[in-house]
């Protein structure tokens, strides 16, 4: 078990994905500040409107975790890449210590000229006696076991997948069916494919858009499972004509 601070987002992350963020929110300049003060990961978690977090919106239970490979600062804003390393479930959510600007008790920081308080502003907020004076989410995570190496037929059926995508939009763009073959056979989008459990990721990412889809393939346990929600999400790309 391992405490970790939680970026929560309507995004999902993949093990091994990159992805760039815009970090403006006090926040998560907060958090940010403390990552890097530290050297610490953080987790990356799809929100959950149903599960709310001092009037924020909480953690879905499932996430992954983070590892910043560039931070740059312009003006106010941070601009971060970062790359998907270990996927956890979440056991226990620390509330952030305050709610959000809009709720009664943050009127008195609300402008009208759309700008966002300064954190020692905010912070000045926390009422005497909180367990403590972080303003984002964090959690006590539970890092989940690496998939095992994917079988050969579960390496082709990925390689199916990724074939008649590229096979569905070559017809989509009038190719004729010989120039869409050759092309196929020498995508790189095919390279992305091996015996690392992290191939289904790598398919994953390229070629599912859908957040709900995303998050339950980060979930599942199972590569056969996996790859049967990849399949199952996308049916008029995996169909043959």
């Amino acid at each position: 078990m391992a405490s970790l601070p939680l970026f929560v987002l309507p995004m999902v992350l993949f093990p091994g994905e990159v992805q760039e963020l815009r970090v403006f929110e006090p926040r998560y300049r907060q958090m940010l500040d403390d990552c890097l003060l530290d050297n610490q990961n953080f987790g990356l978690v799809m929100n959950n409107p149903l599960s709310p977090s001092n009037h924020w919106d909480g953690p879905m239970q499932f996430g992954c975790e983070a590892k910043i490979i560039h931070h740059e600062t312009k003006g106010s804003n941070h601009f971060l890449k970062i790359i998907g390393g270990r996927r956890f479930k979440i056991l226990d959510v620390v509330d952030p210590a305050l709610p959000p600007f809009d709720h009664p008790m943050m009127e008195s920081l609300a402008g009208d000229d759309g700008y966002l308080p300064d954190l020692e502003t905010i912070i000045q907020m926390i009422p005497e006696g909180s367990e403590h004076s972080k303003l984002y989410i964090s959690a006590e995570v539970e890092y989940l076991d690496s998939l095992p190496e994917l079988t050969h037929e579960q390496q082709n059926s990925l390689k199916s997948i990724m074939q008649n995508v590229l096979s569905r939009i070559g017809k989509m763009m009038n190719i004729d069916n010989d120039t869409i073959s050759e092309w196929i056979e020498q995508s790189p989008m095919l390279q992305v494919v091996d015996e690392s459990p992290e191939s289904i990721y790598s398919v994953a990412s390229l070629v599912v858009h859908d957040l709900y889809t995303r998050q339950d393939i980060l979930q599942r346990s199972d590569n056969t499972e996996s790859i049967s929600v990849l399949r199952n999400h996308l049916p008029d790309f995996t169909e043959e004509e």
